[in-house]
């Protein structure tokens, strides 16, 4: 962790490698290459691990602003793949069928809509804790 830690100030290299994974493995030439080809289905799995290790190593690093901005990004960028793939009137992942596109865009806004409401809960919860310390009578 000391190693990764002077490379990832705040968590923003480590957030700003799981961004680029998921932006690219959110393409749908990407996901049909994976079906077709073990070899691109086996480095999508790599990505996809390595992206859940960048993450844990530095989410609790960046701490509440470097998240909001992360999910901030992220988030709307889901959310907009997933209207495309919901309005989209031809299929764009060959590999799947057009009901089955619609159903992914409508997890990918969902997931969207879940992890934006559960950060803020997150957040909430945190801010309370903050402010209870702040208002707590002295013992002493």
């Amino acid at each position: 962790r000391g190693a990764v830690a002077r490379w990832n100030a705040h968590g923003i290299a480590g957030l700003v490698l799981v961004a680029w994974a998921l932006a690219v493995l959110m393409v749908p030439r990407v996901l049909d290459l994976a079906l077709r080809d073990p070899a691109i289905e086996a480095a999508k799995v790599a990505v996809l691990l390595g992206a859940g290790a960048a993450l844990r190593l530095s989410w609790r690093a960046a701490g509440l602003v470097v998240q909001g901005f992360f999910l901030g990004n992220m988030l709307p960028m889901t959310a907009v793949v997933g209207q495309l793939y919901i309005d989209a009137p031809l299929r764009l992942c060959n590999a799947y069928l057009l009901d089955d596109q619609a159903r992914l865009g409508q997890w990918l806004i969902a997931l969207a809509v879940l992890l934006a409401l559960g950060w803020l809960a997150q957040v909430g919860w945190v801010m309370a804790r903050r402010e209870g310390t702040l208002l707590a009578p002295d013992n002493a």
